[in-house]
């Protein structure tokens, strides 16, 4: 049996905020940049304040609670979490479900990606009971900004009046996205990004290579790393080289058949590519070294070089927008061709 363990970057961290935990505040909102491991960590630390013999105020994953814990059966833990957040993570449809509003009619109803109120208010019956073993109870709920304006408001008022020894690991990205009377109700806990060479050594554990260039593109962060090298085959989209290839050269790309590839591709993985390639165009044309993808840097300067940056920032700011609409039921080959074409447009002369 082993407790769920921090990442490396995090163990200090763990061990200073950990060590405090006799005047420890009743929610805390734990965020940083995504892919740095945010969940891991208000995981394992969930399993440290319920370890009933923690070592170093980590959890022992030894003790009967560690046991629980490692079954997914611990009575103290609760996790509020969107019912597509649960399927995703393994969780049966029916138990995902649990917490939600029952389907009306006889369409079967996706699950939802939201926190629902009927999940807030089912923990009243829980914060009611006593703590199995006299320490402390954990709600874990993540990601925060999936409270929608109901449920958000209906914790606020459970934060307002705290349950005893109950502990509230709320996991967010970006704490503007939510209810500010909401987070000032939490005392903050911010989870730096990884130094370099420790992502690049943890990548390099997990066998990615080139691990420098998937850390490059996934921004610094190792996790969203791990993931783009589990289900792409280059750090670097070829789709994305075709595009910029015949811009350094003044030419104009295909963008009908580049808009067939993307067809085939969520949007919101596209336009996340296609964001980092503006964030490069920017830099290089400020003559500093591109940040996400490195084996485009030589083209990414002839682009900048050709660019009007004002009309380049213009239309990066237009692409943030349209990521709104990346979710929404659209005809995918034509919004492909038409964010194409305004990209096309802004990096010409």
């Amino acid at each position: 049996m082993s407790a769920p363990q921090f990442l490396p970057w995090q163990m200090d961290t763990a061990r200073a905020w950990l060590g405090n935990r006799e005047r420890f505040a009743h929610a805390w909102l734990v965020h940083g940049l995504a892919g740095i491991g945010k969940l891991d960590f208000a995981v394992a630390a969930a399993a440290s304040l319920l370890c009933e013999t923690p070592r170093d105020g980590l959890a022992c994953g030894q003790c009967a609670a560690c046991a629980w814990f490692a079954s997914g059966n611990h009575p103290d833990l609760r996790r509020i979490r969107p019912e597509a957040v649960a399927v995703e993570e393994g969780a049966d449809a029916a138990d995902a479900a649990e917490d939600a509003e029952p389907a009306t009619g006889s369409a079967k109803k996706a699950p939802s990606k939201e926190i629902r109120i009927d999940q807030i208010r089912s923990l009243e019956s829980w914060f009611n009971t006593a703590t199995h073993r006299g320490g402390w109870r954990v709600a874990l709920l993540y990601p925060a900004h999936a409270l929608n304006v109901v449920s958000a408001n209906a914790l606020l008022k459970v934060l307002e009046e705290p349950p005893p020894h109950t502990v509230f690991l709320l996991v967010a990205d970006a704490p503007d996205r939510l209810l500010p009377t909401l987070v000032s109700r939490c005392r903050r806990l911010p989870l730096p990004a990884p130094d370099p060479d420790a992502a690049l050594q943890w990548l390099r554990d997990q066998n990615v290579e080139p691990a420098r260039e998937w850390l490059a593109a996934a921004g610094g962060a190792p996790l969203a790393a791990l993931r783009l090298a589990q289900n792409a085959e280059t750090a670097c989209p070829p789709w994305l080289t075709q595009l910029v290839g015949p811009l350094a050269k003044g030419q104009t790309p295909d963008v009908g058949t580049l808009a067939e590839v993307l067809e085939k591709i969520a949007p919101t993985e596209w336009i996340d590519a296609l964001q980092r390639l503006y964030t490069d165009l920017m830099l290089a044309a400020a003559g500093a070294p591109v940040r996400y993808f490195p084996s485009l840097a030589a083209v990414a300067a002839e682009v900048a070089g050709r660019m009007n940056t004002a009309r380049a920032a213009e239309a990066a700011r237009w692409l943030t927008r349209q990521r709104a609409l990346a979710t929404h039921p659209l005809n995918g080959k034509l919004f492909a061709h038409a964010t194409l074409q305004r990209v096309v447009l802004s990096c010409q002369a």
